[in-house]
């Protein structure tokens, strides 16, 4: 099956993404350039994937987000890759609201695995869809910001863009 992709220069820098017939399978954090986009496609893809403009909708969504605009991403995702625990993990991150934070362990309690907060962490920090599964809006306990693939930096950046401003390292 062939993986197409779609790419947009955001006010965060450049972000990919890329899916099948069956749906978006994965999107880059934002890249200083289109070259760090394509080569992080590839670490997800593993196929050299095609442009498309299937995904405009999806890339405009995305603009206006950088922008600082709430935004609810539509788009049908491909996670036939998941475990059902990843997938449910995954799920409940994808519902938490702009603007708003959950930790690990709540995450765990929500989808009936409460004593499961590392394999959590796990499952988020594999998070292939990073923004559109806004998995920056998962915090460690008591409000610490936790870890993130993208750095803390990053991070940070997208919380305070989404209007979050009461986190321990934030204050």
């Amino acid at each position: 099956m062939t993986i197409r992709f779609g790419m947009i220069k955001t006010t965060l820098g450049y972000i990919a993404v890329a899916g099948d017939d069956d749906g978006l399978l994965c999107s880059t954090l934002p890249c200083p350039d289109e070259e760090g986009c394509i080569r992080s496609l590839l670490l997800y893809c593993g196929d050299e994937p095609v442009p498309s403009a299937e995904f405009e909708t999806l890339l405009v969504q995305l603009l206006y987000y950088s922008l600082g605009q709430r935004v609810e991403f539509t788009a049908r995702l491909n996670l036939g890759w998941a475990t059902p625990f990843e997938r449910s993990v995954l799920e409940a991150v994808r519902r938490i609201d702009y603007g708003q934070v959950s930790t690990y362990g709540a995450i765990a309690q929500q989808i009936g695995r409460p004593r499961a907060a590392r394999a959590v962490g796990q499952a988020v920090a594999a998070n292939p869809l990073p923004i559109i599964i806004p998995c920056h809006r998962v915090v460690a306990a008591r409000g610490r910001l936790g870890g993130f693939g993208g750095g803390l930096v990053l991070k940070l950046t997208l919380l305070r863009l989404e209007g979050v401003r009461f986190l321990a390292e934030d204050a």
